[in-house]
């Protein structure tokens, strides 16, 4: 198998001794091209075996890209260290959209429209009370985006570009509302509705705490520092909610219900609730003095270090590097958590441990953010819905990008069989093998 100067790979089958050309672009083959290694007429013709995608692009996609060997991690070209520094969360979704920053003139404009869009229908607010009392809050999340499809019907017509912008809007304005009443609901506190004065993390914040106060006025530091970290989730490439939003949109259907579908996939603890595990394993070393031993038995294999490693990066996560400052920052708010200190000396022992090293295991963005959302006044379960806020214009461009792009098809795995080959019942039989 080798690749020549035309841009071709050279590919001999032993069982035939064929030679095939399998034209490359953009540094990949088409795995259909693999269809005409054949060894009779009536063969299938080879498949690609690659469990979890771990090298099988689905996709050609100008949104996000990543170098996982360097760091690198950009917004439609964008570094994500920029973004974070000089725009907003707003402004990076509308980038994510519609490919382009906004000036001025549009960021007011799409500012002021979603903000028009951030109140929910009352029978929304019925269906969340019927939940149980101590549902969690992502489990209400997930229900509620997919009850709004019924709530807004025509947004099943999505190649209406007009329609499809509308429930864009609609579902990046709601989401911190249907977050907060669901967090609100578990608590059995009564509902705080969108202000249309505050910023979009600001309105949240309201949201999510307000009390008897008559107006809520957020902690500017904890506004932006929400902000940054809604910056850093809201791509991140083909990663597992991003890729079921696309597989859910590949059958068009309505955003609402894709969400819902990516949405769930974030609920995993394997997606979306890391930065849990990563403050359940601070909790359980307990002491910055019982660091040096919780790190032998990771190096043993006796248990794992979470909040280290990445599937993409094998370099520092680029988002790490923020959020460990912005943690800074919301503590000469909220005080210090004693759990940072633990964090810190975790990621100073690990990164001076030539076994880390060796196995490219440095901290991710999971690994701070946690400690912060819970210095904010967060709870553990809301820290899933939080990623979820912040991930919608990543996943709403994602499933545009999809659906208007004419190469995709509704999405459509093969496999390997391996099961039984051929069987019969027995003469007479209306059960198993006799």
């Amino acid at each position: 198998m080798t690749a020549d100067t035309e841009g071709s790979l050279q590919v001999t089958d032993p069982r035939t001794g064929r030679t095939y050309q399998l034209p490359i672009h953009e540094g990949a083959i088409r795995a259909t091209d693999l269809r005409q290694v054949k060894v009779s007429d009536d063969d299938f013709g080879l498949m690609s075996y690659d469990p979890a995608f771990m090298n099988t692009a689905s996709c050609r996609s100008a949104i996000t890209y990543i170098d996982g060997e360097k760091g690198i991690l950009r917004y439609r070209g964008y570094p994500i260290e920029e973004l974070a520094e000089s725009s907003s969360f707003l402004e990076v979704a509308y980038l994510l959209l519609n490919g382009e920053l906004p000036d001025k003139a549009q960021a007011d404009e799409w500012a002021e429209e979603v903000t028009n869009h951030t109140f929910v229908h009352e029978n929304v607010k019925k269906f969340i009370d019927g939940f149980h009392h101590d549902a969690h809050p992502m489990g209400i999340l997930v229900s509620t985006i997919a009850a709004l499809s019924t709530f807004y019907p025509e947004s099943k017509e999505i190649t209406n570009d007009a329609l499809r912008h509308h429930q864009v809007v609609r579902m990046i304005a709601k989401m911190p509302t249907l977050a907060a009443f669901a967090y609100r609901h578990a608590k059995g506190f009564p509902y705080a509705y969108p202000d249309d004065d505050l910023s979009y993390t600001g309105n949240f914040l309201n949201m999510m705490f307000k009390m008897t106060e008559l107006k809520y006025h957020p902690e500017p530091v904890l506004e932006r520092a929400l902000d940054v970290l809604f910056i850093l989730h809201a791509d991140h490439e083909q990663n597992c909610s991003a890729n079921v939003m696309r597989a859910v949109g590949s059958a068009h259907s309505d955003p609402y219900m894709a969400a819902a579908a990516a949405a769930a996939a974030l609920y995993g603890p394997l997606h979306g609730g890391a930065n849990e595990q990563v403050l359940k394993m601070l909790n359980e070393i307990g002491s910055v003095e019982r660091v040096p031993e919780y790190v032998a038995r990771v190096k043993r294999g006796e248990l794992r270090l979470m909040g280290f490693g990445h599937r993409v990066y094998k370099n520092f996560d680029p988002r790490a590097k923020i959020i460990k400052k912005i943690a800074d920052e919301v503590f000469e708010v909220t005080g210090r958590n004693h759990l940072l200190d633990i964090a810190l000396e975790l990621e100073r022992v690990a990164l001076g441990d030539e076994y880390f090293v060796h196995h490219k295991l440095y901290p991710n963005v999971d690994f701070y953010s946690g400690i912060i959302y819970q210095a904010m006044g967060f709870p553990v379960t809301m820290f899933p819905v939080l990623f979820a806020i912040g991930r919608v214009p990543g996943w709403l461009a994602q499933w545009e990008e999809g659906i208007l792009d004419p190469e995709q098809k509704i999405s459509r795995p093969r496999q390997l069989y391996v099961g039984a080959g051929l069987r019969h019942l027995s003469a007479g039989s209306t059960g198993g093998p006799k």
